[in-house]
């Protein structure tokens, strides 16, 4: 079976975005191989990270996938303007614990990192266990009802 997932970044994560998709080229995650939805950019020249961050809450809502990857070079810029939308919850993660809480307490559905700030190892870490880990639902459901 195959999954959409949807990643964009700016020319600061330019680098880590490629590397991702490459490292997940041919890797199942759980019964899934992945199929990247690639919104940009796609070189390193200098870009806006919000266009990018909204591409992507774009995509999400119009049924595209329902679950992304966003780079910055930070993380916290394309964070921020990527959760100025109601139906994103987009998490800037740097460890495999903040990846799998972000699913597994908040239903992340964005999951952020900063390309000038961690490796690429950590990051396909990070993203296995997001793309792997479910919602737990349950005592979670009231504070996720309070962010929408």
């Amino acid at each position: 079976m195959t999954r959409k997932l949807l990643i964009a970044s700016d020319h600061g994560g330019y680098a880590l975005k490629e590397a991702l998709k490459k490292a997940f080229e041919d890797v199942r995650v759980g019964e899934y191989v992945i199929e990247w939805l690639d919104l940009g950019c796609h070189n390193p020249d200098s870009v806006d990270y919000p266009d990018y961050a909204h591409a992507l809450a774009d995509a999400i809502k119009a049924g595209k996938a329902d679950t992304g990857v966003l780079i910055c070079g930070s993380g916290i810029g394309i964070s921020i303007a990527a959760n100025r939308h109601a139906h994103i919850r987009a998490a800037l993660c740097g460890d495999v614990t903040s990846a799998r809480l972000s699913r597994a307490h908040n239903n992340a559905n964005v999951i952020v990192f900063g390309g000038r700030v961690i490796g690429d190892q950590v990051a396909i870490d990070c993203l296995d266990i997001f793309l792997k880990t479910p919602y737990e639902g349950g005592r979670h459901d009231r504070r996720i009802g309070k962010m929408s």
